[in-house]
């Protein structure tokens, strides 16, 4: 019974629990750490033993890094808010994708040129926020923080930020490659066919608003409960709670017309503007701030230039172990 019972009993397994998590968290980052020193200890050695090879292979690549942020060649990016009179904005970011990635672009545009020769690159979308929920936009998104789903920072649908990056001797040229852009975007034939269909419903939704405030400002009226009302009655309690006074002001219900007057206002603005299926808001401005400044093109080019000249003078201190290992 007892041989039994011996071969009943499981043997426990070792787990882990959090504390030692840590631990080992903590020995690997060490071991990390140690190991980073070691390659730096190494570094520094072959830099005061071959400080004539380090030493040039810095300059060259400091004089690359002068000459590539040099003042015509330094890159800015430029911005625009674009008005999407589609019905969808992923239609807009689908007809997009081609100036993204440079395919599927007729062979006839005028960007092609722009995007051949580099004047105009590394295009891109940024959502605009409206954060009051007022239909006006309040910042971009350049930090893709907020997503579709979130409550506070609402993503509008019929806005976006578009922006690409041209050098500097380029932005005399970026009227032209304004419209070689909208030249692309409205020249697309799936945004064609959707905007005839907005157009149609902003339309339909401008003159409905029209209707609604002749209604609303009908009600300003004592005539609107009867003909014939004299106009200097002092006051007069009508249906809804609604006071007129002989100024012809509503008390109680301006709340509501301002508010169908800001719709009515809003919904001739966006059909004023539009005209095509995409239309710019402000024309692509320049952001001062470089992408890649002269100083921390200096210092990347610096640190590229140590390590890879620490490199080569490790081939070389290696050289005849290097050679024996090629000679097996």
């Amino acid at each position: 019974m007892e041989k039994q019972h011996e071969n009943i009993v499981p043997t426990a397994g070792k787990e882990m629990n959090f504390w030692d998590l840590c631990v080992a968290i903590c020995r690997a980052i060490g071991r990390g750490c140690v190991a980073l020193w070691g390659v730096c200890a190494r570094m520094i050695r072959l830099t005061y033993r071959y400080w004539w090879l380090v030493v040039t292979l810095v300059i060259l690549a400091v004089a690359a890094a002068c000459y590539h942020t040099r003042p015509k060649n330094i890159k800015y990016r430029v911005n625009a808010t674009a008005l999407i009179n589609v019905a969808s904005l992923q239609q807009f970011e689908q007809a997009f994708e081609s100036l993204r990635t440079g395919k599927l672009l007729p062979p006839e545009a005028a960007i092609n040129t722009y995007m051949r020769d580099k004047q105009a690159q590394r295009f891109d979308l940024f959502r605009v926020v409206d954060v009051h929920r007022d239909e006006t936009p309040d910042y971009i998104d350049f930090k893709r923080k907020s997503t579709p789903k979130d409550t506070v920072a609402v993503q509008m649908h019929d806005r976006v930020c578009i922006q690409f990056v041209t050098p500097a001797y380029a932005v005399p040229m970026i009227p032209e490659i304004e419209k070689a852009i909208l030249d692309v975007l409205n020249g697309n034939e799936a945004l064609q066919a959707s905007y005839e269909t907005y157009l149609a419903n902003l339309r339909e939704e401008v003159a409905f608003n029209h209707r609604q405030s002749q209604k609303l400002d009908s009600l300003t009226s004592a005539y609107y409960y009867g003909a014939g009302m004299p106009l200097e009655v002092s006051g007069r309690e009508g249906n809804n709670s609604v006071n007129f006074f002989g100024d012809r002001r509503v008390r109680l219900f301006l709340d509501k017309i301002y508010e169908q007057q800001k719709h009515t206002q809003l919904g001739d603005y966006r059909l004023q503007l539009a005209t095509a299926p995409v239309v710019l808001e402000n024309h692509f401005a320049v952001d001062p701030k470089p992408v890649m400044s002269r100083a921390k093109c200096i210092i990347l080019f610096f640190l590229l230039g140590w390590i890879g000249a620490c490199l080569l003078a490790q081939i070389i201190d290696k050289r005849k172990a290097i050679a024996e290992w090629l000679k097996q």
